[in-house]
This record gives structure tokens, sequence and C-alpha cells, in this order.
């Protein structure tokens, strides 16, 4: 019997090792060539068409750029994953508020999630996350995770990516968002399709409005 389980647990680990392995090959591959599709992509296809175009760095205003990393991730440049401060913040808040109400998740996380997993909240999810955002940290510069989430978000109903977004909600080219379209694309992240259902709420507009205050604070990657 022992024997046994000892047989069940090396399988299960070279099962375990077998899936990083898979993710870490994944990772690598992106570092050159752009997603055609993801986890969560694939899920909206099954409810309809996907509205994706890809955009590189350079292609996607700078505004835009600023604007999701005061929503998401102020300390993206600073980190290499995981931002403690914001983690111990997230806690707190959940703790008063006796409920989850707030996830800490670096741009990165949500990177892994969104080309991979799933949004459950599960601790196997959130374990896996971390090592791919750990494998995506490891392989690639800033400028290229960023430049990877910005086109895999989901800003809508089937809706993913600056470019996608830029023309669903203002009709122009993710180039040419201003400071105050770009965050407000920045404030409907945290839930794209309801805002796309109900549009520019109170909480929209305010947002924005603190948002588009912060965009000269922020710090931007370096190339490379």
């Amino acid at each position: 019997m022992k024997r046994f389980f000892l047989s069940l647990l090396g399988l299960a680990i070279i099962a375990v090792l077998g899936t990083q392995l898979w993710f870490l090959g994944q990772v690598l591959y992106l570092r050159a060539y752009n997603p055609q599709n993801t986890a969560f992509m694939e899920r909206s296809r099954q409810h309809g068409t996907v509205q994706y175009l890809w955009r590189d760095y350079d292609q996607i205003a700078t505004d835009l750029k600023r604007a999701v990393l005061v929503s998401e991730d102020a300390r993206f440049v600073e980190h290499i994953g995981f931002d403690w401060r914001g983690i111990r913040h997230a806690i707190e808040r959940n703790r008063k508020a006796g409920r989850p109400v707030a996830g800490g998740s670096t741009i990165t996380q949500q990177l892994a999630k969104n080309l991979f997993l799933n949004s459950d909240r599960s601790y196997w999810r959130k374990g896996q996350e971390a090592l791919i955002a750990l494998m995506l940290e490891a392989t690639m510069s800033k400028q290229r995770i960023l430049e990877l989430y910005l086109n895999t978000a989901q800003w809508g109903n089937r809706i993913f990516g600056a470019e996608a977004a830029a023309r669903h909600y203002f009709g122009i080219s993710a180039a040419s968002l201003g400071p105050a379209q770009a965050a407000q694309l920045a404030a409907m992240l945290p839930r794209p399709s309801y805002y796309d259902v109900r549009g520019v709420t109170d909480y929209v507009h305010q947002r924005t409005q603190w948002i588009q205050n912060q965009l000269p604070l922020v710090a931007l990657p370096d190339p490379g």
C-alpha cells in the first residue's frame, strides 16, 4: 500500500511539473510572438464573436498606459510581480467589509489570469497565477508585460484589448485616445461587461476624474 501511494505521489509531482513546464513554454513563446487567443477570449467566443485587434506598444496612447497603471498597479515598475503593500491593503479592506471587495492583484498577475486561467477564487488558481506571474517577470521586460496586458485585457462584452475598446466606446484608434478617454477606459477595467451595458455611471465618472488627475505622477516602464 505504501508503494502504491508513493507511486501516486510521484505521478502527481510529474503532472504538476509537466503543467508548469507547459506554462513556461507558453510564456517564452510570448516573449517574441503576439497571442492570437487567450483563456478569457476562448470562453467569450462561446457567446458570440470576439472583438480583438493587436496593437504594438507604440501604437497605444501614452495616456492609456499611464491611466491603466494608475488604476490597476501604480507600483508596476517597482515590484517583481507582487505588490505586498497592495495585498496588505486589500486584506484590510476585505476584513473591514466582511467580504471580498478588493483583490490586490498586480498587472502581471492579471495578465497571467487573462492569458491562461479563469476567474475562480480557489487557492489553486491563485497559486498557479502566482507561478505564472513569476515566469512572466523573470523572462520579459516590464514594457512587454504591459503591452500584452493592454492588448488582452477585457474591456466589455467580448471586447478585448485597447484598440477594440477605443473603437467600441469612442470610434477612434487606441493611438488617438486623449487623457479623459484613457482614464474612462481604465476606470471600467474592474467590471468591463457591467459598464459596457450600464454606461458611464456616477462611480465611473468620479473614478475617471481621479485617474486623469494622477496621470502625470505615474512612471512608465523603460524600453527593453
